[in-house]
């Protein structure tokens, strides 16, 4: 079975008032993308994308990462999911893991021990909550929301039977605002 892990990454981060993208914002030495690009690689999948889309992230994006860009980010993030996706598809994978690229302090062995899941769709749980990332296998993408600012999620919702939770370790905070830049880096 081919999984890749697909880092989602195109949004604007309007709650992150000032003139850097968030995702361009040093957190611990490093642009903020940079984190959750690295650990999704370094979990060894058969291969790891990033979605862009509001912002060029450049140099941020390691070596030897697919970037497919979404144009139509502004719409939400079910488009960037859907460009995933559709990559994905083209590419002949059976699952993807899904994460989020203003999550920094997700680590490689909580995307592995997601992608080792069989279920249809796996989330990982720190402490108790689910966040990402999320594996998707191909037989749940026709179900995925094409458009808006919902992703997987909705589909977890109206199909609990095909989840399966999976206990994760790491911090799986955001980083939205200048706030929350100050408080973890």
């Amino acid at each position: 079975m081919r999984t890749a892990a697909v880092v989602l990454a195109a949004g604007a981060g309007t709650r992150f008032i000032t003139t850097t993208h968030k995702l361009l914002a040093d957190f611990r030495g490093r642009p903020l993308v940079t984190w959750a690009l690295e650990h999704a690689r370094a979990a060894e999948l058969d291969e790891t994308l990033v979605v862009t889309g509001a912002v060029d992230l450049g140099s941020a994006i390691p070596e030897g990462l697919g970037e497919v860009r979404n144009d139509r980010w502004a719409e939400g993030q079910a488009t960037s999911l859907q460009a995933g996706i559709a990559w994905a598809e083209e590419a002949g994978f059976d699952a993807v893991v899904v994460g989020l690229g203003d999550q920094p302090l997700i680590p490689p062995e909580a995307w592995r021990t997601v992608a080792a899941s069989s279920s249809p769709i796996a989330v990982a749980v720190f402490d108790g909550q689910r966040r990402p990332p999320t594996r998707l296998a191909a037989a749940v993408w026709p179900l995925l929301p094409r458009q808006g600012d919902e992703g997987a999620r909705v589909v977890m919702a109206q199909h609990p039977e095909l989840v399966e939770a999976v206990a994760c370790l790491g911090q799986p905070i955001d980083i939205d605002t200048l706030e929350d830049l100050a408080q973890w880096s």
